[in-house]
């Protein structure tokens, strides 16, 4: 398919990808922490994902594709925390308002949680011990496996971190992977780290588009 100026699109439609019955749509982390102005972790312009996400997975539905929901749910006490001489302020503790995700969601469908045991890594594909970093699956690509899942779409929060390694965990998986960034935002801790994550997962082999 070509859009008005003659460029393919590469299966695109009106500004989407094509699902079908292989595909699975991933939307990561669309919970309050992150997606409401009010939350500990706010990524500018969160919130305008919701009615973006809800497109996806309509069309994603309707193609009978999978849809699948990655959530941030860490305990009260982690090394990923300032608290913990981590990195980040601590955010989506296990059933807290922070931890929901975001009102308005057409959610609905297979649920991953992250973190859970303070584990880490930003991927919901696999995590690493917090003490030895020995790495393991969290069993999302086995699920998706066992539902004909050969491709997955990756949207939400945030491209610069959790996007960008789910997308690049799948493809290592063996999925083909790809980021419609439109439907993400970033962190940008520093200048163009939006910019980084693309150049990153294009070198991975993830389709950005």
């Amino acid at each position: 398919m070509r859009d008005r100026r003659g460029e393919e699109r590469d299966g695109a439609d009106r500004g989407h990808v094509r699902y079908d019955s292989h595909s699975a749509l991933v939307v990561v982390d669309v919970q309050n922490d992150f997606d409401d102005p009010a939350g500990s972790l706010y990524v500018r312009g969160g919130e305008e994902l919701v009615p973006l996400v809800n497109e996806e997975v309509r069309a994603a539905r309707a193609a009978g594709a999978v849809v699948a929901w990655t959530e941030d749910w860490h305990p009260a006490e982690t090394a990923r925390f300032t608290s913990g001489d981590g990195p980040w302020p601590a955010h989506c503790v296990a059933g807290s308002w922070g931890a929901e995700l975001m009102p308005g969601l057409d959610n609905g469908g297979l649920v991953l949680r992250k973190g859970t045991g303070g584990e880490d890594g930003y991927s919901a594909f696999s995590v690493r011990d917090p003490t030895t970093g020995e790495e393991s699956p969290t069993g999302l690509a086995a699920a998706l496996v066992s539902r004909g899942v050969r491709r997955v779409v990756v949207v939400g929060i945030a491209a610069d971190y959790c996007v960008r390694e789910n997308a690049i965990d799948a493809v290592r998986l063996g999925f083909a992977a790809t980021v419609l960034a439109a439907c993400t935002r970033a962190v940008d801790l520093e200048a163009d780290d939006a910019e980084r994550a693309i150049l990153a997962m294009r070198a991975a082999g993830v389709k950005v588009v």
